[in-house]
């Protein structure tokens, strides 16, 4: 019987299919076959890789950023009037020009800058060739062969195209995190399962930078070799590193490149595997800083 058009038949509602889970599945799917078909086989390494930006991308976007990236670090010192910045330039196209860095598709696109920030300890790489060290790190050097491990290992980065992956991994972590607040409620709860899905992500994507600097460790230490460096100068740059951090300020290196006592050990078992009977005697220091 109807009462005021009201009719209750004591059946439970059939809500029909959850729709924001359905939109979520869909978000998702979409974002990992983006990622896994944006793929490329590294010319130099070999190596099958996620990649989110073509050579000539990832070029244009180090040359577009390069300018204000020294404008925030003081600015770049000009090697035609600072010879430390003119050895940094030096070093940087021997190791280039010495390493498998040479057939990488960036050849003519390496640029080596010295910044005039005196206070932050950094180096980095911007993608397609674009190598940066700061006047903090570069005085606390001792010799040519630690500059060249510095500047090898941002080489490194650049020939496995680690900017690259991390950007391929961060558009497939924002499209996930995207898909989960889709699918979650709207009250609260879907709001914290967004956050924690963005956390997630982030995780993630720090395990694959600690793996992203052994590469480039080891792409460093070898290009040293190659250029008539001693790889085993890596290590007192580690140190210095270490020493550095036990102030009150962190070094801005130590941010970017993790330093755990692991990967220590790992420079340490590759020189050892490499040169069993110790370092060749034609491998040199070079000249002191």
């Amino acid at each position: 019987m109807s009462y005021g058009g009201y009719y209750d038949s004591g059946m439970p509602e059939n809500r029909g299919p959850n729709l924001r889970l359905i939109a979520a599945l869909i978000i998702a799917g979409i974002g990992f076959i983006i990622y896994m078909t944006h793929t490329e086989v590294n010319p130099v390494t070999g190596e099958k890789q996620h990649i989110a930006m073509s050579v000539d991308q990832e070029k244009e976007l180090g040359m577009e950023a390069a300018p204000q990236m020294a404008r925030k670090m003081g600015g770049a010192i000009d090697p035609r009037r600072d010879p430390r910045a003119l050895l940094v330039a030096q070093i940087g196209r021997r190791l280039v020009a010495d390493s498998e860095a040479r057939r990488s598709p960036y050849v003519g696109n390496y640029h080596f800058t010295l910044l005039n920030d005196p206070e932050t300890i950094n180096a980095f790489a911007l993608p397609g060739g674009q190598v940066f060290i700061t006047l903090g790190l570069f005085e606390r050097l001792n010799d040519e062969a630690e500059l060249a491990g510095v500047l090898g290992h941002e080489i490194g980065h650049v020939v496995h195209r680690h900017a690259a992956q991390q950007m391929a991994k961060g558009q497939l972590g924002q499209i996930l995190t995207i898909a989960v607040g889709v699918g979650a409620s709207d009250d609260n709860h879907g709001q914290r399962a967004a956050m924690a899905a963005a956390l997630a992500d982030k995780m993630s994507q720090l395990h694959f930078s600690r793996s992203d600097e052994s590469q480039a460790d080891e792409f460093g230490l070898q290009a040293m070799a190659e250029a008539g460096y001693d790889p085993s100068a890596m290590l007192d740059v580690m140190h210095i590193l270490k020493d550095a951090s036990k102030g009150e300020r962190q070094p801005e290196f130590l941010s970017t490149h993790p330093l755990p006592q692991t990967r220590l050990n790992e420079i340490r078992t590759i020189l050892e595997t490499t040169y069993p009977n110790g370092i060749p005697s034609s491998l040199t220091r070079g000249r002191r800083l």
